[in-house]
């Protein structure tokens, strides 16, 4: 890795403690002359370092003392910035600069196309919202093409378009949530490699636009996939590094979301973690019962109590506690939305998997049944890995007639 895409990793990882201290570019310089008594540091220079045209050198100190960070962390971030092999920048945002993709792909052209505004950016909203209501009742593979000519084209809007700050800040925090649920559909339609992509994309999105709940979303999203596709470890490492860089202070909603994909993350990862995956399930609850704090995200209206004791049940069932995971699962898919197609038929898998696993071979095969109904015209490559997991586990009860009738229809692959 060249030095240029290192400093714009520590410019944006120093942009990340500036809005934790909750300062702005001219209050971050104008503290840094008081502490420093002299006047030599300006809003345009703290811009310069966040987009990683300069790294600071002498103002480090000031940097540790005004931001509340540990010189020895900034001087270790800024050595990496510099090409410095013994440089390296803090766990988990090293984790998330890894997900930055090379170059900048969000490069500003020569801001001499047309001009807009509030309105361009409200009508772009709009349709990430329709994509993402559009999701809930089709599949991945009914809208990936719709997701990523989006995606091209806000892309291609923030390039070529000329914009004043706040409308470009608006406009890439639209990117990045178009990016988040246009990964979800790639990954949902089996595009894994194409769905990483719009997730880095929408990462460095997210970032430049300051906003460290979306950028949590994109990394936790990620993660699912990872924990999902063989590379469960590494999906541990980015769900937690998301939880992190959202921090405290995020909203009740996105905090459950976060944490629930760590508790995802681990239960995928073994038993070896199931202390892990029961320690996050709860701080979920514990964050979605939260008073107070900020209003949650237009991107977070799917998080419920129910939508976490979906969760509970499938890392139940991952743990292979069906006791705990049957109930849970009964009780949520009796008040569930029967449009929502694909979302039913993968929580009847999970409770299909949680019968087998309590020794309830006939109720296992009737629920596995249900799923296949729900799911056959559904263009879902999680639902079609959920069938196969669901069709190898009926197959220890091969001896039952249920389910001897299931396999028959639905061989195993």
């Amino acid at each position: 890795m060249d030095t240029t895409e290192r400093k714009r990793q520590f410019g944006a990882y120093l942009a990340r403690l500036r809005r934790d201290a909750k300062l702005s570019q001219r209050q971050l310089a104008d503290r840094l002359c008081l502490v420093s008594g002299t006047a030599s540091v300006t809003r345009n220079e703290v811009s310069r370092w966040e987009r990683g045209e300069r790294v600071p050198g002498a103002w480090l100190p000031a940097l540790a003392t005004v931001l509340g960070a540990r010189l020895e962390t900034l001087e270790a971030a800024a050595a990496y910035a510099r090409g410095d092999a013994a440089g390296r920048l803090p766990g988990a945002f090293a984790t998330l600069a890894q997900l930055l993709p090379p170059g900048d792909p969000l490069e500003r052209g020569d801001g001499q196309g047309r001009r807009i505004g509030a309105s361009t950016v409200a009508a772009l909203a709009g349709r990430v919202h329709g994509l993402r209501l559009a999701d809930d009742v089709l599949a991945g593979g009914d809208l990936i093409d719709r997701a990523f000519r989006d995606l091209s084209g806000a892309v291609r809007l923030h390039r070529d378009s000329s914009y004043d700050e706040p409308t470009g800040t608006a406009l890439l925090v639209q990117i990045g949530e178009l990016a988040q649920i246009t990964g979800w559909i790639a990954s949902d339609a089996g595009e894994h490699d194409q769905a990483e992509q719009a997730y880095r994309l929408g990462i460095s999105a997210a970032r430049q636009a300051g906003d460290g709940a979306l950028v949590a979303n994109l990394a936790g999203s990620l993660a699912y996939q990872l924990s999902n596709t063989g590379r469960e470890l590494e999906g541990v490492d980015l769900a937690e590094a998301a939880v992190t860089e959202a921090g405290p202070d995020a909203p009740a909603q996105t905090r459950a979301l976060f944490f629930d994909r760590v508790a995802w993350a681990h239960a995928k990862a073994g038993r070896t973690h199931a202390q892990g995956a029961m320690r996050a399930l709860g701080e979920a609850h514990d964050a979605l019962s939260a008073d107070g704090g900020p209003e949650a995200p237009d991107w977070a209206y799917w998080v419920s109590r129910d939508e976490l004791e979906v969760m509970d049940a499938r890392v139940f069932t991952e743990l292979r506690r069906p006791l705990r995971a049957v109930p849970l699962l009964s009780r949520v898919l009796d008040r569930y939305d029967a449009t929502h197609a694909r979302e039913l038929a993968l929580y009847l898998s999970w409770l299909a998997v949680a019968y087998a696993d309590a020794n309830e071979p006939e109720e296992a095969a009737a629920t596995a049944q249900r799923m296949f109904d729900l799911s056959a015209d559904v263009a879902s490559d999680r639902t079609s890995e959920r069938a196969r997991v669901v069709l190898r586990r009926l197959a220890d009860y091969d001896d039952v007639p249920e389910v001897r009738s299931v396999l028959a229809e639905h061989p195993v692959a």
